[in-house]
This record gives structure tokens, C-alpha cells and sequence, in this order.
């Protein structure tokens, strides 16, 4: 299945694609987004690094039906992107994504999880989400608590910042659909 433009009561998930690479390369590269995403993400980020992962990594796993990705813009202002958000047919690391730090604490990933999520469980039709995350990374651990996740192991994870004890989250079909249908 293609990747649908999707929208929540303030934002725009608009399909990922090449030309979003050059609003990438300029916000994506500070410590505050990168230090809890995997560690094959480069650190530091070299000059085309958004335009490689754009190409040949995201684009290439929506190409292979692997991978849903969408970037995060607000109605008001859909020319400006915020962040992504990604949807992964990867064992036990099903949803992903980064928010611009100016953007964080506002709601706007909560939106973007909820809608991706249901598109994950009602659209493609899976019976399970999950998502790892560092154990420091509070926020994230706090969207999933709210959204109905539990934790299912520790376990460690390789991060930019280093190894760091990580959480496993998940959610089923029946339980996502049970609390937000």
C-alpha cells in the first residue's frame, strides 16, 4: 500500500519525498533530536546525509512495501516541515520519528502517533506495534503510556548518544481499537 497523506486536527502528514530532504538537512542535525534515534543514524551529520537517507533508505523501503514515512507540517503553515514520522514492517520496531525541538510539548507527535498508529492497525491491517526507545528518553516513553502501549522487555539498544538500556513497547489491533474507537 502507498503512502496516504493523512491529516489530525492540526496537522498535515504529507508523504516523504526527495525535494523534503533539503528542510531535513537543515533542522535534523542537532544532539537534541539525534541522541535516542539507532545508531547507524551519522553524528556527526554529514552535508547529504538527509538526502541519502530520504533516497535510498526511507523512499527505498516504501518502494519495497517495508516502510511508511511522513513528515510532520501544521496546517497553517504546510510548507514547513517539523519532523517525521515512519511506519516499519521490522520486527519489534514498528513506528519511529524525530520533532524539532521548537515544536516539542505541544501535542503535535501525539497527533502524528495516533493517526500512523491507526493507519498501522486499520489500513494495513497488522495485529501489533511495537517501538523501542531509550529508557532516558522520557517523552517518548510518556506518548506511549498514554496511548495505551505496555512495556514488554529491557533490553540494551545502540543509540548516537551509546548503548543505553531501552524499553520495547507495544500495542495490539484489538487493544488500540478497544481505546481509541
Amino acid at each position: 500500500m502507498t503512502t496516504p497523506e493523512l491529516q489530525t486536527a492540526r496537522l498535515i502528514l504529507k508523504p516523504l519525498a526527495s525535494e523534503d530532504a533539503t528542510q531535513i538537512q537543515r533542522i535534523f542535525p542537532r544532539w537534541e533530536i539525534v541522541r535516542y534515534l539507532v545508531a547507524s543514524v551519522p553524528w556527526p551529520y554529514p552535508d547529504n546525509a538527509a538526502q541519502n537517507y530520504v533516497d535510498n533508505v526511507a523512499l527505498a523501503a516504501t518502494r519495497a512495501g517495508k516502510g511508511w514515512f511522513w513528515t510532520l507540517r501544521r496546517k497553517e503553515n504546510a510548507d514547513e516541515l517539523m519532523g517525521v514520522i515512519c511506519l516499519m514492517d521490522t520486527p519489534d520496531n514498528n513506528r519511529g520519528f524525530w520533532l524539532a525541538p521548537e515544536w516539542q510539548g505541544q501535542g503535535y507527535m501525539t497527533e502524528a502517533c495516533h493517526a500512523v498508529t491507526d493507519f498501522w492497525f486499520n489500513a494495513l491491517g497488522r495485529d501489533v506495534l511495537r517501538a523501542p526507545k531509550a529508557v532516558a528518553n522520557d517523552r517518548s516513553k510518556r506518548l506511549s503510556q498514554r496511548s495505551g502501549m505496555r512495556l514488554v522487555r529491557l533490553q540494551k539498544g545502540e543509540y548516537v548518544s551509546g548503548e543505553l538500556e531501552t524499553e520495547l513497547w507495544e500495542i495490539t489491533r484489538e487493544k488500540w481499537n478497544q481505546l481509541h474507537h
